[in-house]
């Protein structure tokens, strides 16, 4: 949300609804449900999804507001904050000329294998829907943009890398003396992020090392598989859940750490490996994502297989490297980032949309209708 009110163009007026607590957690954030506030040029409301006094009273807004040039929604599948809008739209409940979608690597063959016929089944159905209406899908990479036009025939689509409000130059590399490695996994527990892979993978190696989750539980069922699996680790290996982390703490805690350890089955961006490599702590990673290059090249190590095997040997080869090596991994990941931060020069995804520079069916620019911004 941050990046997204903190960079929006000069000539346009975002109203955003957000969640009014964090994810997992049963408490809002203090003083905030339910009210309306004003960041930037930007105004945010901070909804409870389960009160219907505050649906009311953001739908006599928007009722009032409108027309909207845009309606923009973060996730093809997520209940409260984008089918409920986007049918709102189709219906005419809520008035927006033109409905941008982010699936965030939904539409990836990792995320479509959790539940793939409930999924594939109800994309049936929503193509139908969405046919309704002018409907735009942002993807943030080629390969990403290829997914979405395997599954939604005629696709018109705008690629754009996410915003990001990072610094440009790293966090220089903390000198750690411990003698043991020392791992973290920082995202939501859910079978996506793969954290049982890593739990697996450290079953087998025999050198000393912690590891420290932090992360809200996404998936209980999910979270019980993976401390049965916590239970079950060898003597040697010290793992410890910290819990939901603050967003403002996570590049702080990336810094203390050897590497960043998420053997994703799909990322679109993958904003936590940005945050990391900012601060020059190296990313062990699967290849779901589209920081392979630049963690080949010196970022971190990218997993050519989905194995517990094959973690297991990066992991064992890294907690046998010297805390000097262990440093000098940590100033290739900041090189790495600097570089990927350098080249980062694409315009927002809003003005792309505005002047509707997307690509058509096969992937070809397509110059339609502008689409009018407030002044």
């Amino acid at each position: 949300m941050t990046c997204m009110v903190d960079s929006v163009p000069a000539n346009v007026n975002l109203t955003l609804v957000t969640s009014d607590r964090d994810l997992g957690c049963r408490t809002p954030y203090p003083g905030l449900s339910g009210r309306w506030m004003t960041r930037s040029r930007s105004k945010v409301f901070y909804l409870n999804l389960r009160s219907p006094a505050q649906w009311l009273r953001i739908w006599r807004h928007q009722r009032s507001a409108g027309p909207f040039d845009l309606l923009y929604v973060n996730s093809v599948w997520q209940p409260g904050f984008s089918l409920l809008p986007v049918l709102a739209t189709v219906l005419r409940l809520v008035a927006a000329r033109r409905i941008l979608i982010a699936p965030r690597g939904e539409f990836s063959p990792g995320a479509l294998g959790i539940r793939s016929r409930k999924k594939r089944l109800f994309l049936a159905f929503w193509r139908r829907v969405l046919d309704r209406r002018d409907v735009v899908w942002h993807a943030t990479n080629d390969r990403e943009a290829a997914q979405i036009r395997a599954l939604v025939a005629g696709a018109r689509i705008v690629v754009c890398e996410n915003e990001t409000l990072l610094p440009v130059e790293p966090s220089p590399p903390r000198e750690h003396g411990d003698a043991s490695l020392r791992l973290v996994f920082i995202s939501r527990i859910t079978p996506m992020k793969n954290l049982d892979l890593v739990l697996r993978a450290l079953q087998s190696v025999s050198r000393p090392l912690t590891f420290d989750i932090y992360g809200p539980v996404d998936d209980p069922s999910y979270w019980r598989e993976c401390q049965r699996l916590c239970d079950e680790l060898p003597a040697t290996v010290t793992v410890r859940y910290r819990g939901p982390l603050p967003p403002a703490e996570v590049r702080a805690t990336f810094a203390r750490y050897d590497a960043f350890v998420l053997p994703t089955r799909g990322e679109n961006f993958g904003h936590v490996i940005a945050e990391s490599l900012s601060v020059s702590c190296p990313v062990v990673c699967s290849a779901e994502t589209p920081w392979t290059e630049v963690l080949n090249g010196g970022g971190g190590v990218v997993l050519s297989a989905m194995s517990a095997a094959q973690l297991s040997r990066v992991i064992e080869g890294m907690a046998a490297d010297s805390p000097a090596e262990r440093y000098e991994r940590r100033v290739r990941a900041g090189g790495a980032y600097r570089s990927w931060r350098a080249r980062k020069t694409m315009p927002s995804v809003l003005d792309l949309v505005r002047t509707d520079t997307f690509a058509g069916p096969t992937g070809t620019p397509s110059q339609r209708r502008a689409v009018r911004v407030p002044e």
